[in-house]
């Protein structure tokens, strides 16, 4: 998918929303474990309820790696599922990769080629050698992590060298690297107050947002700094909207907490984008 096809979508949806599918069995209702694949019954019924209210899911390949053939079965289907009955909606598998070389490059093509995910996270960690074979792959996107939500954030991304933050050298050598404008940014809704200068560095780049609602992010915030003409925000929620509810009626109150949120986002794209 391309950046503009994305765009579009969020003019039709009047939406950006993002919707993590983090499946824990423990978290899931009781009677989907009587099913032959529970987590995929618990996201075929996610998304047949919300896909009309937001552009993209986003995995996290941990809670299917956890449960073994089992569990990477279940995101073969799930990606399928979305691929087959709504290709118009953006697809990020949440891997966070990072290797050198021919590794970086399986891991891509284990993404982009095999499941066809419209994008992967990465850590830049490694450096340019590690993320540009994700980058060489067309219509493809390489979410890179910049500045995320965690405590432990602080610990390294904010510690300034030669004068500048660390996470801030990341997002000013990344725009060096070959086919930089396949590239997509992870930046923390906890972290709203650095966007401004974020912005500064990659004022046209789509930034993933994760943290509004459970880990206390602000919407409105990250939409005052953070929009640009062209949106530029996939705001990610998972909790929140998945496991509204344990009972038969889950997959309905998943739908009114992405409603909600997307209620929400209109205001904003009315405010910033006319």
């Amino acid at each position: 998918m391309t950046t503009n096809q994305l765009v579009q979508q969020i003019k039709k949806k009047k939406s950006f929303l993002c919707i993590g599918l983090d499946v824990d069995l423990n978290k899931i209702p009781s009677h989907l474990l009587k099913e032959e694949d529970p987590i995929f019954a618990f996201n075929k019924a996610i998304i047949d309820a919300t896909h009309h209210l937001c552009i993209a899911y986003k995995p996290n390949t941990a809670f299917y790696e956890a449960y073994g053939i089992k569990g990477w079965k279940a995101l073969e289907k799930t990606i399928n599922y979305l691929n087959e009955k709504h290709p118009e909606i953006f697809t990020i598998a949440d891997a966070k990769r990072g290797d050198i070389g021919n590794t970086s490059t399986m891991y891509a093509k284990a993404f982009f080629e095999d499941l066809a995910f419209d994008s992967v996270t990465v850590a830049p960690y490694m450096g340019k050698d590690s993320v540009e074979p994700f980058l060489a792959f067309n219509n493809k996107h390489t979410i890179l992590l910049a500045l995320t939500s965690n405590q432990g954030a602080f610990d390294f991304q904010t510690k300034t060298i030669d004068g500048k933050e660390l996470y801030k050298h990341v997002l000013e050598t990344s725009k060096t690297w070959k086919r930089s404008e396949n590239l997509m940014y992870v930046v923390g809704a906890t972290k709203a107050e650095f966007l401004a200068d974020i912005r500064q560095i990659i004022p046209e780049s789509f930034l993933l947002v994760p943290g509004v609602g459970a880990q206390g992010g602000n919407l409105q915030d990250v939409c005052k700094y953070g929009m640009n003409n062209q949106v530029g925000l996939l705001i990610n929620s998972s909790r929140g909207i998945i496991y509204a509810s344990k009972d038969a009626d889950f997959a309905e109150a998943s739908a009114l907490k992405a409603q909600e949120l997307q209620q929400e986002m209109e205001v904003e794209l009315n405010r910033y984008a006319g």
